[in-house]
């Protein structure tokens, strides 16, 4: 038996979008179900360095499948100046629940940007009006194209407004997707009032206010991975229907973490977890809702389930470097 060593390109043919957005529900629901064990992730600070270590370790039982990996992952925000790097960098091992056996080593940098854009598909198809056409996405780095992607799984987007600061950036992604969608530059205003907005920006003070946004828009708020980091106004948070992915990681490093930490928000504030919605014990939109608010921090369980779906393509289709990690081949 062998290890597959599967790099980006590898994660990027082997991950369906429309197959991961059913995995990372199912990841929320074996979650909400107590399926799932999952501990908190631990930080590895090197303030020496400018940056940190993340260790994001999960096991999940699906209702015909069950998986177990760990993610490290660093932010290291001088890694592209000074070393010309990135400054995320991951690297998901992905292993047999049954015999711990190490299926697989994936480049988790990859597998992270897809499981985030289906993530944000999950919230979107539960809480975003049924005809919503139009989606706008403020920040346009690598993490943009994956937000359209997956949303476009799962609602019918014809028109997409892009709004950043890199004229570069945007004329990027107006190119990548211009023959699929009516897509243009816009301001955060016009990307605000879309159907749906996605924010997947690093910032800490809001750039995205309550006047900015549609009467029904839904807002996935991807952006804020971080104590500090804060995309959207106060007033957005406490008039909207709050969605969290975990109430732990979000009120410590989510989009919620500094107006908590002020005490503007509290318990009473937040909606419910994404995972009462997929199983049903909570609504999702109704009639009655106008805006709403999806706070992503990104869980483990997500990268596992994601590495199901890539392993299972993988060795399905020959693809990847198999290699003899443990010595034990014949």
């Amino acid at each position: 038996m062998q290890t597959l060593l599967l790099n980006g390109d590898d994660v990027h043919e082997n991950a369906p979008m429309g197959e991961l957005v059913g995995a990372i529900e199912d990841a929320f629901a074996a979650y909400q179900r107590g399926d799932a064990q999952m501990p908190p992730k631990s930080y590895i600070d090197l303030p020496q360095y400018n940056g940190d270590f993340r260790s994001m370790p999960a096991y999940l039982e699906a209702e015909d499948w069950d998986a177990a990996g760990i993610k490290w992952v660093n932010v290291h925000p001088d890694n592209n100046d000074k070393f010309d790097l990135p400054t995320v960098m991951g690297t998901m091992i992905y292993s047999d629940p049954e015999t711990a056996y190490p299926l697989a080593v994936l480049d988790g940098t990859e597998l992270t940007m897809k499981r985030t854009g289906a993530a944000a598909a999950v919230a979107t198809d539960h809480l975003a009006v049924e005809n919503a056409t139009s989606l706008g996405i403020v920040g346009a780095g690598v993490q943009s194209y994956t937000q359209l992607e997956a949303i476009s799984e799962v609602r019918p987007i014809e028109t997409v407004v892009v709004s950043d600061l890199d004229e570069e950036r945007v004329a990027a992604f107006v190119d990548r997707f211009g023959d699929q969608f009516d897509v243009r530059a816009g301001s955060i205003a016009e990307a605000a009032s879309c159907d749906v907005l996605s924010t997947v920006t690093p910032v800490e003070d809001p750039i995205v206010s309550r006047e900015d946004l549609g009467e029904h828009t839904h807002v996935n708020a991807m952006g804020a991975d971080a104590e500090g980091k804060h995309e959207l106004a106060d007033e957005v948070l406490l008039d909207a229907k709050l969605v969290i992915d975990d109430y732990d990681q979000t009120t410590h490093s989510g989009e919620i973490n500094v107006p908590w930490h002020e005490g503007v928000l509290d318990d009473d504030d937040i909606y419910g977890q994404i995972g009462e919605i997929v199983v049903g014990e909570k609504a999702g939109r109704t009639s009655e809702d106008g805006i709403s608010v999806f706070d992503s921090t990104g869980l483990a369980i997500q990268d596992v389930a994601a590495a199901h779906v890539v392993y299972e393509h993988a060795d399905e289709n020959d693809n990847g470097y198999p290699f003899d990690l443990l010595g034990l081949a014949e």
